[in-house]
Order: structure tokens, then sequence, then C-alpha cells
């Protein structure tokens, strides 16, 4: 019965609960000040996330976090979905990471824009979505040169590209994994709204231009 039902409430608050202690991580804090980089929110944007981290001179630091912010996500959602044999558990987990990367406890609510963990994420629930997402912010960032516009483009096409009927690589996906994908591709909208601010009033650097 349970099966036909889905998973119980108090699964998917545990699933919620170990997913957002698991997002709300900040690998990037944490790997700035142990290699002795300073806190990486009194740098540049003063955001948490790898493309800040980039801004301590650290290729290394930056590469760090940005695997360990897509780890996250993707650990959080696979773990829910391995215990709980559910994919609506695993998208929940997954969920309260990429929440908890945004949001995290830990920094009085002041987190990253959650774009490494929202590929991470896609990667776990259906890695072909998560290459064509990666591969959309490869194309539009060669083109545009705005690492941010090429994130917005990315997040905003992945809804579409999980439908695509694609069953031999496991597309479309199940409506779990599409509410997650398009639920964290808003936030990444809202997130972004400073960026996209400076999108419209040509403000934005390009990649490889030197912050002023």
């Amino acid at each position: 019965m349970q099966d036909l039902v889905g998973p119980a409430v108090g699964t998917l608050a545990l699933a919620a609960l170990g997913g957002y202690l698991l997002g709300s991580i900040p690998f990037g804090v944490i790997i700035t000040r142990a290699a002795g980089a300073g806190d990486v929110r009194n740098i540049g944007s003063g955001n948490i996330g790898a493309t800040n981290v980039l801004r301590t001179g650290r290729k290394d630091l930056a590469l760090a976090t940005l695997l360990l912010d897509a780890g996250k996500g993707a650990v959080a959602l696979l773990i829910a979905r391995h215990l709980f044999h559910s994919e609506a558990a695993g998208a929940i987990a997954g969920g309260a990471a990429f929440l908890g990367h945004l949001f995290p406890v830990w920094l009085g609510f002041k987190g990253g824009k959650g774009v490494a963990t929202f590929y991470g994420l896609l990667l776990a629930a259906a890695w072909p979505l998560g290459l064509m997402a990666a591969a959309v912010w490869l194309i539009a960032a060669f083109a545009f040169r705005y690492s941010s516009l090429a994130a917005l483009i990315s997040a905003g096409t992945a809804p579409l590209l999980a439908l695509l009927p694609l069953a031999a690589v496991g597309l479309p996906v199940g409506a779990p994994i599409l509410i997650l994908t398009l639920f964290a591709a808003v936030l990444i909208w809202i997130r972004h709204h400073q960026n996209i601010a400076r999108l419209l009033k040509g403000e934005e650097p390009r990649i490889g231009a030197k912050k002023a």
C-alpha cells in the first residue's frame, strides 16, 4: 500500500532535513580559511561559491569548491533515493540541499547562488540532463562571455530539456525530478537578480575581464 501512496511524510521530512544540513555546509568558506586565503565573504562579490573563490587567485581552491558544492547536492539526492527507494525522497533531499546552499543556517542564511549545486543535482538525478544543461552553459558562455547569463540560460532551459523524449538515456524524467529542476531553476533566477540588473545596464563583467 505504501508503494501506491508514495513515501510517508516522516520519510520525506527526514530526507529534507538531511539534505538541508548537507547542503548548508559552506565549503567555499571552509576551504579558503583552511588554506589561509582569508574569508571569501570579504572578497569580491562576497559570495561563497567557486566563482568568487577564484578571486582569491587560487584556482585549486575554486576547483575544490566547485566539486564539493556540486557533490553535496548529488550526494544528498543519491543517498535519500537509495535509502528510501524513492525518487520523491531523492528529489526532496536534493531540493533541500539546494536550499541549504542558498540559505545556510551556519552563515545567517546568506549563501551562494546555487549554480554548481544545481548541476550536481541534475547529474545525480539524470546524468544526460546534467550533461546537456552543462553543455548549454558552455555554449552560452562562449557565445556571450557572461558567466551569469550562461547560468541563467542553462537553468531556464533545463526544465525543457528534462521533457525531451529520449527514453534510451532516461528522458523525459519523472515528475519529482522535473519539479526539482523547475524549482531550482526559478531560485537560480531569483538569486541572480543583481546580475540581471547589471546585464540590462551593460555593467556585468565578462568572463576573463578584470573586476574593477
